[in-house]
């Protein structure tokens, strides 16, 4: 799928977008009113302090977020890109979980060209919280509707950030029987030698998920390759299959 779309910021900041300004100016008033100073501290620490937080518990955030875009219509691609930034230009990591559930909801509006945008996110103040969802419920998507972009994943998955070459390891975590066995295979035994713990829990959380599509398959490379691997892969990697 060719794409004419948004291509991640060089300096410029998000583009221009009506519904973007709308949904930010209702997110922000809304997200603010309901900040708690004293949740926020705390949240911020579990997440090592990547962000500061506003302090919003996960069920009242969901329910201003559903008030945020009620009687909005769907998105274009330039819609979902602008939004994105935009909530990424915002400090408090909220605000980012509402944009990656925004993409989650939409990415079957975007095509192929806003791939560079979610590389943008998943590199910029990085952590679990927003890449493992970016990975699985944006990428996995985009590579899904366009093979040709498994191309990039090749390339993302020998990236030097550890956080794009999890990215690659997780993005076909949903495809169930459509797994490209051969590449997720692949890509597990390009980063076994990885010293990141991240690198090493997604090889085991990608392995183990596969399991449940086809476990002989895992156990036959765990097998082939537990010399390579971690402990903590092959570990992970065995949850589903009735090894050790």
């Amino acid at each position: 799928m060719q794409s004419n779309g948004p291509r991640p910021p060089t300096g410029a900041g998000a583009p221009h977008s009506e519904l973007a300004e709308l949904l930010v100016a209702r997110l922000t008033e809304s997200y603010g009113a309901a900040a708690d100073a004293k949740r926020a501290g705390p949240m911020a620490a579990y997440m090592k302090d990547v962000s500061p937080f506003l302090g919003i518990p996960t069920p009242l955030r969901r329910e201003l977020s559903r008030s945020v875009t009620k009687d909005t219509p769907k998105p274009s691609e330039t819609d979902c890109a602008a939004l994105a930034l935009r909530c990424w230009e915002l400090p408090e990591r909220e605000y980012r979980y509402f944009a990656v559930d925004y993409l989650r909801r939409h990415v079957s509006r975007c095509s192929s060209g806003f791939l560079p945008v979610v590389r943008h996110l998943i590199v910029t103040d990085s952590w679990w919280d927003t890449v493992d969802l970016l990975a699985a419920h944006t990428v996995g998507p985009l590579v899904a509707a366009d093979p040709e972009l498994a191309r990039v994943m090749d390339e993302w998955i020998g990236d030097e950030d550890p956080w794009v070459a999890r990215t690659a390891l997780l993005h076909q975590l949903r495809y169930k029987s459509a797994t490209d066995a051969d590449r997720l295979f692949a890509y597990c035994r390009r980063q076994s030698g990885h010293p990141g713990f991240f690198v090493r829990k997604a090889i085991g959380w990608c392995l183990r998920e596969y399991a449940k599509t086809d476990p002989g398959a895992v156990r036959a490379f765990v097998d082939a390759e537990r010399d390579s691997l971690s402990p903590l892969s092959v570990r992970e990697a065995l949850k589903n299959t009735g090894g050790a």
